[in-house]
Parts: structure tokens; C-alpha cells; sequence
């Protein structure tokens, strides 16, 4: 299945970002880059809000945010109250934040873990549906609206 994909980060995960494009771009995946553009120093809240309210939108299927310990860009994704942002640096945490948190956006560290890890994680992550049932009952109980 292919995917209309929303990703960004800050200048820390811009070297693993640009790594993953490709990835995604040769799996036939439609990948817009909100930024940064660089590694140059970044504020990460001003790429990760453009790039949560486009995925709360549903303007694209899944978001994709790096920075470099991952912790930032899962905290300003999760702001917004239709985003599951799950910050995953194994692939059972990929595997677990679809399955039994619908996540919509997956969170990595790029300074932490390296292309080769990374790329399995998002596999992982694309590839897993959502198990509903009892879950199911739990994501709605999310938002604070």
C-alpha cells in the first residue's frame, strides 16, 4: 500500500530525514518535506505544527518527525488533539503504536538511531494496521476535547 506522507523535523534530524525521502520516494510513497531544508540550527515546533495540523487535516495519511532525541517533536505533534504521535526507537514500539495506538505520526531520535534501524522502524510502522476492538475504545478517550 502506498501512503501520502507529511514529514519534517529540526536540523539534528535533517541528515536521517533526508535518508528516509528516499526510502519513501522509492517504495512509491508521496512525501512532502516541510522542512528544515538544512542542517542548519531549527526550531523544531515550526516544521512539526505545520506538519501535525496537515496529518489532524487529513490531508496525508501518516507524519514522520525527526529531531534528535525525538522527545521535542513527539511533545509539539501531540499538542494537537487528532494527533497520536508515537516517539518509537525499536521496531516492537512501531509495531505497538499502530497496532494498539492507531499512532499517526511516527517520532524517531536522530541522533540515537541509525539509518539502517530507522528504516525498519518505519516499515514497521506503514505496514501495521490498527487492531480496533478494546484499543479502539481506549483512542477515543484520548483527546481532551
Amino acid at each position: 500500500m502506498t501512503y501520502k506522507l507529511a514529514i519534517g523535523g529540526d536540523h539534528a534530524g535533517f541528515e536521517l530525514k533526508e535518508k528516509i525521502k528516499i526510502l519513501l520516494d522509492e517504495r512509491g510513497h508521496l512525501v512532502e518535506d516541510f522542512g528544515p531544508y538544512s542542517d542548519k540550527a531549527s526550531d523544531y515546533p515550526d516544521f512539526v505544527h505545520p506538519v501535525a495540523t496537515a496529518v489532524e487535516n487529513n490531508e496525508f495519511d501518516f507524519g514522520i518527525l525527526i529531531c534528535g532525541s525525538g522527545n521535542g517533536v513527539a511533545m509539539t505533534a501531540n499538542k494537537h488533539q487528532g494527533i497520536r504521535a508515537a516517539l518509537c526507537w525499536n521496531e516492537m514500539l512501531a509495531k505497538l503504536a499502530r497496532a494498539h495506538n492507531d499512532a499517526n505520526i511516527l517520532c524517531m531520535a536522530g541522533r540515537f538511531i541509525d539509518y539502517e534501524l530507522a528504516k525498519e522502524i518505519v516499515n514497521i510502522f506503514l505496514s501495521t494496521e490498527f487492531d480496533g476492538g478494546r484499543h479502539a475504545k481506549r483512542i477515543k478517550k484520548i483527546p481532551c476535547q
